[in-house]
């Protein structure tokens, strides 16, 4: 039996997602792909396995809602994030030739990054599949070699495709954010300690100012915030909770000073993950 660490990501083989568990855990583990994201969330909480990547926010498509439902639901920490660049390519089977491609499969929103290219190449037809990891491995399965599918590099040298056209996104400045969630959070970082950021959700009275008051509790102690964002309040219609990602740590005076001032204006207040920011912040 294996020893090595088991990680669960959504998606299949050649996804994003593993390129992030890559970035963030090295090689040492051993990769189980799932079909939705509470599959992985449940995975993790379980026991059935040791960490689990999710994606959290894309600087095209915005953030990922579901996950940020469920790091809240589900309670696991974030021990990590990272950042990967989306590189979208066209991929086809190994005889497959790009005059002859009439359909491109992937994920909507991988459909969505690639409009210009589509724009240019009406011959092709978008179509929406699971997974862009999983819509190399669908046309790799089949026999169908006017069939492409848009994902990662990593997807087609997994799968044994061809890249037909690379670089295909209509935007180079294309990043999606992972987190590394855990069962339990690590050892806090020492009170001096830099380089870390935490993540909190928590939500207000619904009262004129109540947010206003809510955000001084870190102006007023110089707390830099990288990310505010609501959700609809479930069984309190027109009422929200507020996800929100700071730079510091929950040991260090001026942060805990600031969580404790919101503490008092909240009705929740929960902390998703204090964790060392991506490297390039």
């Amino acid at each position: 039996m294996s020893n090595r660490k088991t990680v669960a990501f959504q998606g299949a083989r050649g996804a994003f997602s593993e390129q992030a568990c890559r970035s963030l855990l090295g090689s040492d583990f051993e990769l189980r792909p799932l079909e939705r994201f509470v599959d992985v969330f449940e995975a993790l909480a379980s026991g059935e396995v040791d960490h689990a990547v999710v994606p959290i926010e894309n600087t095209l498509a915005g953030s990922v809602h579901e996950n940020y439902d469920h790091l809240l639901n589900f309670k696991l920490p974030i021990l990590a994030e990272t950042r990967v660049r989306i590189v979208h390519n066209l991929i086809g089977r190994p005889e497959a030739e790009f005059g002859r491609i009439v359909r491109a499969i992937s994920h909507p929103v991988a459909l969505g990054q690639c409009l210009k290219f589509f724009r240019e190449h009406r011959e092709i037809r978008a179509e929406s599949h699971y997974d862009t990891g999983g819509s190399v491995k669908t046309i790799m399965e089949g026999d169908d070699p006017t069939v492409a599918a848009i994902a990662s590099s990593a997807a087609a040298e997994h799968y044994g495709a061809k890249i037909l056209r690379e670089e295909i996104e209509d935007d180079r400045e294309n990043y999606t954010r992972f987190f590394l969630l855990a069962r339990e959070a690590p050892e806090p970082p020492s009170e001096h300690a830099e380089g870390y950021k935490t993540s909190i959700a928590f939500s207000v009275r619904n009262e004129p100012g109540a947010l206003f008051k809510a955000m001084s509790a870190f102006a007023l102690r110089d707390v830099s915030l990288a990310k505010i964002e609501s959700r609809p309040l479930k069984g309190r219609p027109w009422e929200y909770l507020f996800y929100l990602d700071f730079h510091g740590s929950t040991t260090e005076t001026r942060c805990r000073n600031a969580m404790n001032h919101l503490g008092e204006m909240t009705e929740l207040l929960a902390v998703l993950g204090c964790y060392r920011q991506a490297a390039d912040e």
